[in-house]
């Protein structure tokens, strides 16, 4: 058995044994962990295998007396690499923001923190298309690029809306009920997300820097919001 299947067979044995009595106890309906911090372990073991993994897009140079021309000739890796490296760490940092509210999960909630965790572990691959097509392609092969990298970020941010709209729903899981409205405003920074990433693929269908330059907004905005939209009343949690 892998790593990684280890990890999670560890957690759906604490599914198991979150409740007194085990799966058959008063508590097992309701499938809660005695506490999330396994979770959040697991998933920063994901984040840091995606970013270690953007790295190994880039070369070092093979050719005799091209070196500084190699190094230069690669620039589209190098942004490609900042603001994937960029997006996972924000993300990272979100995440940790979301657990600081979250003492307790459940199946339903694992399930779309595995959503999430699919996201974020395949962003490598798009993040190396772009930089070979930027590199090797032509127009076409950097619009495709772009649009496939606004895709998955699309996705990341629809997996985020699930975990938002599902603890906006389930209060039981908070640290406190009141978070239920913290999770509520949350989504629509998930949408936010959506909605930038369609219009980043749709611009780079005619213009591919331009849906690049577009894509590299979005981590700069979860970066500035990683704490959560403020309230609108003083009220708000």
């Amino acid at each position: 058995m892998f790593p990684g299947e280890c990890a999670v067979a560890d957690l759906m044995a604490d599914v198991r044994r979150a409740s007194p009595g085990g799966p058959s106890g008063p508590g097992a309906s309701r499938g809660l962990f005695a506490e999330s911090g396994r979770v959040e372990a697991f998933s920063d073991g994901v984040f840091a295998v995606a970013i270690t993994l953007l790295v190994l897009d880039l070369r070092a140079p093979v050719h005799r007396g091209m070196v500084l021309h190699d190094l230069l000739a690669q620039w589209p890796g190098y942004v490609a690499y900042l603001v994937s490296f960029a997006y996972v760490g924000v993300i990272w940092v979100n995440h940790h923001q979301l657990f600081t509210r979250i003492p307790r999960v459940n199946a339903g909630l694992l399930w779309r923190n595995l959503a999430l965790l699919l996201t974020m572990s395949v962003l490598p691959f798009p993040t190396a298309v772009i930089s070979s097509a930027f590199q090797l392609g032509d127009h076409a092969d950097e619009s495709a690029a772009v649009a496939f990298y606004a895709a998955v970020g699309a996705m990341a941010a629809g997996a985020w809306l699930l975990l938002f709209h599902y603890l906006s729903r389930t209060p039981r899981l908070l640290q406190d009920e009141g978070h239920t409205a913290f999770f509520a405003r949350e989504r629509h920074r998930a949408v936010t997300g959506i909605i930038v990433y369609a219009v980043s693929g749709l611009s780079a269908l005619w213009y591919p820097v331009a849906g690049l330059a577009i894509a590299c907004v979005l981590p700069v905005f979860y970066g500035v919001t990683s704490a959560g939209l403020r309230s609108p009343s003083p009220e708000g949690p």
